[in-house]
């Protein structure tokens, strides 16, 4: 019975980004991009027919397991300009770091300043990071794991929205800048949108999104002690 259900959702899930990836390369926008798209569509299904997330997990889980595999293949683009990663090494794990701290800080303060409980303040101070890694640093903390994957997502879609509208406000053209910034902020979503525009920017996102989470690791509970 689990093996049919989960096939079911599995199946739903593909068929649901399909329609996602139709109507965006019909109406190519941000707001149309397929991440954004398909989960409100599930989470609509979801709503509708009062299917418990339990429920859909029973495939969603199978789904999430390419998430590994989907994150290792970012390390192709990576290996064919490593020599540029080399050159860029200074600046690129200095951003990073700048980047990793500002996120941190940022989510914390806003959390803070806003009101809300200490929570809210775990699951946002790791927002910026790949949700495994997100996951584990809200767990120490004390906070709650599922809110953090929430706070990682919609990071990771507000960076693929928006990220065009910042770089022309900002007026960041370089690919440093570029794949820094997305790679700092809006982990493995953030990297994959790049990586469609140029392998190069995807790749040093890709190294800015491994610097971070490794960063964010580190820094994060001693910054959150300082604010609670």
């Amino acid at each position: 019975m689990n093996i049919l259900a989960a096939s079911g959702i599995i199946a739903m899930t593909i068929l649901v980004y399909r329609l996602s990836l139709y109507i965006h390369r019909k109406a190519e926008s941000p707001f149309t991009l397929p991440i954004l798209s398909s989960t409100v569509i599930l989470i609509i299904f979801l709503s509708v027919f009062d299917i418990p997330y339990e429920q859909y997990m029973i495939g969603g889980e199978w789904i999430n397991q390419l998430l590994g595999p989907a994150v290792v293949a970012l390390a192709y683009p990576l290996y064919i300009h490593r020599k540029v990663m080399v050159k860029l090494a200074v600046p690129l794990f200095t951003g990073t770091a700048a980047g990793a701290f500002i996120g941190v800080v940022s989510g914390i303060s806003l959390a803070k300043w806003t009101g809300f409980g200490t929570e809210i303040l775990y699951a946002i101070s790791a927002k910026s990071v790949t949700t495994p890694v997100a996951v584990v640093i809200t767990e120490s903390l004390g906070g709650i794991t599922s809110l953090a994957a929430v706070m990682v997502m919609i990071a990771g879609i507000g960076g693929a929205v928006m990220h065009k509208y910042i770089f022309k406000i900002f007026g960041i053209t370089s690919h440093l800048g570029r794949g820094m910034g997305m790679g700092a902020a809006s982990h493995a979503i953030g990297t994959a949108e790049v990586m469609k525009d140029s392998q190069l920017e995807g790749s040093i996102s890709t190294v800015a999104m491994v610097a971070s989470a490794i960063i964010v690791s580190l820094i994060t509970p001693g910054i959150v002690s300082w604010f609670v």
